[in-house]
């Protein structure tokens, strides 16, 4: 299956590098994710018409709701989904993430200026933020979820099973990794780490991930996918650690 997502942007240009690299050229190579980039200023009466002052005064401008609206008709396809790019939105993460790659079509609506038309929200499905600060656009935001969904694509990564072990992906953070050399400025890689016990390799990065959560993001656990084993290997990490 194929998944869609159509930009609709006053800045197509905006995607134009980041798209040709890495997970998400990967994932268009596979024929798994085709991504459309649609200038707003094609469907205004001219070019200048996306926006407008807005009534009641006030500063900024709004985008004006009919180029919008012309915009998604031009591609909306049946089961496609509308996303409005907002700091009203709900915060974008790994599970909407994994949500969002099922899906057969995206269409992402970036924000400018001071907003958009409030009527064109009869036409959006999910609002989606990916922070509580202050971007120039929904630009930066979209180009954010078309990374984090596109890399969730059958072949859209070197490893089969790189998605799976990702920071976030069980709600948890990832492990921390090492390469050559062994030794680097007096720091040694953990000697589980050259024993070749796949066993205890897998256990030692499963406790690690989990103490690191433990002490950079606590609050992830609450919500995170833990089992009897994992429960264990927290108690064990908070006598180490004085908890």
């Amino acid at each position: 299956m194929k998944l869609e997502i159509d930009v609709i942007t006053i800045f197509p240009e905006f995607f134009e590098k980041p798209i040709q690299f890495g997970p998400i050229k990967r994932a268009r190579d596979a024929g798994v994710l085709e991504i459309r980039l649609l200038n707003l200023r094609e469907f205004a009466p001219t070019p200048k018409e996306v926006d407008d002052y807005p009534f009641g005064g006030g500063s900024g401008m709004i985008l004006k709701p009919e180029p919008i609206k012309k915009a998604i008709d031009s591609v909306r396809k049946e089961g496609g989904i509308v996303v409005l790019l907002s700091p009203q939105g709900v915060t974008f993460n790994q599970k909407l993430a994994r949500k969002m790659a099922e899906e057969k079509q995206i269409i992402l609506i970036c924000g400018r200026y001071k907003g958009v038309d409030e009527r064109i929200m009869k036409y959006v499905d999910m609002e989606l933020s990916i922070g509580d600060y202050v971007l120039s656009g929904g630009e930066p935001a979209a180009l954010v979820i078309i990374d984090a969904v596109s890399r969730l694509l059958p072949g859209a990564l070197g490893s089969e099973d790189s998605a799976e072990t990702d920071s976030f992906e069980w709600g948890i953070l990832d492990a921390p990794y090492y390469t050559r050399p062994r030794v680097f400025d007096g720091m040694e890689v953990p000697d589980v780490l050259l024993s070749g016990d796949h066993a205890r390799i897998e256990r030692w990065r499963r406790k690690e991930a989990l103490r690191r959560t433990l002490k950079k993001r606590p609050d992830l656990l609450d919500k995170a996918l833990l089992d009897k084993k994992d429960l264990e290997l927290l108690e064990e990490i908070k006598k180490e650690e004085g908890l």
